[in-house]
C-alpha cells in the first residue's frame, strides 16, 4: 500500500521551541521528538559532506521503523562534476547511505542541479543509466530548459521522479515521471487554501499507488514543521 511521507528539510533548530519542540528538550533529543510527529526528513548537510556511519547509526536508533530519511546528493556530483565523470565518486557517496538502505529507512536521493546548468538530455541519460536501478532518485532542475517532454520521457524511462519544487520565483510542472513522487515546498508561507490543495494532490498520488515524499522549507521558525504536521494529519484522516 502506498504511503505519504511528510517533513521538513532539517530538524536541528532550537528556535522551534516551544511551538514544536518542548521548551526544555535537549538538542540531542530533537530528532527523536521530531520522529514522533512527522514521518520523514530531508537531510541537506550531505550536500557538503559525506555521511559517517556513526551518524547514520545514531539516526537509525532515534527513529521508528516507518520513518524515512531522504538525502540530498553531494555537490561534487551535481555542482562540480555536473553529472559527468562521476564513476568514482557516485558509488562512494551511495556507499555511505547503505546503513540507511539496509535498515529500510532510506527514502529518496535528491539530485539538485545548479540554476545555471542548462538541459542536456545526453548527459542526463548517461547519468540515469549509471544510477543503481533500485535506488529511488529525484531530480530538481532549476533552469527552465529542463522542463520538456524529452527530459520527462527520460525520467519515466528510468523510473526517476521529477522533483516538483515551488518557491517565490518558480514552480516546477507537476509531472509524474515515476512510481513515486517528490515535492519541495519552499515558500515562506502557505494559506489554508494552498495547504488544502497540496493535501488533496498528495492524496491523489497515494490513491493511485504512488509513495509520496513532501518537504517544507526549514525556517528559523517552526512554521514549516507545523505545516508538515497539518498536511500529514489531513492525509492520514481524510474528511
Amino acid at each position: 500500500m502506498a504511503k505519504v511521507y511528510v517533513g521538513t528539510s532539517g530538524w536541528a533548530y532550537p528556535s522551534w521551541k516551544p511551538d514544536f519542540y518542548p521548551a526544555k528538550l535537549a538538542q540531542a533529543k530533537f530528532l527523536g521528538h521530531y520522529a514522533t510527529r512527522l514521518n520523514s526528513v530531508e537531510v541537506n548537510f550531505t550536500f557538503r559532506q559525506l555521511l559517517r556511519d556513526t551518524t547514520a547509526q545514531k539516526w537509525l536508533n532515534e527513529t521508528p521503523p516507518e520513518f524515512r530519511l531522504s538525502i540530498k546528493a553531494h555537490q561534487m556530483i551535481t555542482h562540480l562534476k555536473r553529472l559527468k565523470n562521476v564513476n568514482e565518486f557516485l558509488p562512494r557517496f551511495l556507499a555511505t547511505l547503505e546503513p540507511l538502505a539496509n535498515a529500510g529507512k532510506l527514502g529518496v536521493v535528491l539530485f539538485q542541479l545548479p540554476p545555471n546548468m542548462k538541459a542536456s538530455p545526453e548527459v542526463l541519460d548517461e547519468f540515469l543509466q549509471f544510477l543503481p536501478r533500485g535506488l529511488r532518485a529525484a531530480f530538481e532542475f532549476r533552469h527552465d530548459s529542463w522542463f520538456s517532454d524529452e527530459i520527462f520521457g527520460l525520467l519515466k524511462q528510468h523510473n526517476r521522479a521529477l522533483c516538483v519544487a515551488e518557491n517565490e520565483d518558480r514552480t516546477t510542472p507537476d509531472e509524474v515521471t515515476a512510481n513515486f513522487c517528490y515535492y519541495r515546498y519552499r515558500k515562506p508561507e502557505y494559506s489554508d487554501e494552498e495547504r488544502r490543495a497540496m493535501t488533496q494532490r498528495l492524496q491523489e498520488n497515494v490513491s493511485q499507488g504512488r509513495d509520496v515524499f513532501a518537504f517544507f522549507k526549514h525556517e528559523e521558525t517552526p512554521q514549516g514543521a507545523l505545516y508538515a504536521e497539518g498536511v500529514l494529519r489531513g492525509i492520514a484522516q481524510p474528511a
